[in-house]
């Protein structure tokens, strides 16, 4: 298990756990990071992230992507 931070992009990955605190995990949950998702790295910049998830692109920055474990 890593965070999606340290995930090749263009990799399909399976989110195991959604980490932080409750409001953290509500948010990301609303944009579709839920366990057992499946989400792709699209690309990255300066560790902000554009990723797949739910056929739909999402924005992260690095501090969310650290939370979300795959």
């Amino acid at each position: 298990m890593m965070p999606l931070t340290m995930v090749k992009t263009g990799e399909p990955n399976i989110i195991k756990k959604v980490g932080g605190k409750d409001e953290t995990r509500k948010f990301l949950e609303s944009l579709g990071f839920v366990t057992g998702g499946l989400v792709t790295v699209v690309s990255e910049i300066g560790g902000n992230m554009i990723v797949n998830v739910k056929e739909s692109r999402v924005a992260i920055n690095k501090d969310m992507a650290n939370k979300i474990i795959v």
